[in-house]
């Protein structure tokens, strides 16, 4: 461990972002499958809810650097495809 105190503030600040990180990333993998979960039960209205609501989180996500913004482009766009595929 550190024994500078510029070192010791550094982790424990690195402690906070990681936890904040983790807790985001977790945000975004239940949105998912919230989205996920309605396209297997073939809800439509449930899907595009929770697609936006998905939308949200990962554009959050992608903004605070915690996920690549074409990472949650991506994402976003593979989920729009799952939910107009049920619409149709």
């Amino acid at each position: 461990m550190a024994n500078h105190k510029s070192a010791l503030k550094r982790h424990r600040q690195s402690l906070v972002a990681r936890a904040r990180n983790r807790a985001m990333k977790t945000r975004v993998k239940t949105a998912i499958k919230a989205v996920r979960a309605a396209i297997e039960l073939k809800d439509n209205a449930a899907a595009q809810d929770a697609l936006k609501a998905a939308t949200a989180v990962l554009d959050k996500a992608a903004s605070k650097k915690i996920l690549h913004w074409k990472t949650a482009a991506r994402q976003v766009s593979r989920l729009n495809l799952a939910v107009n595929k049920i619409q149709a």
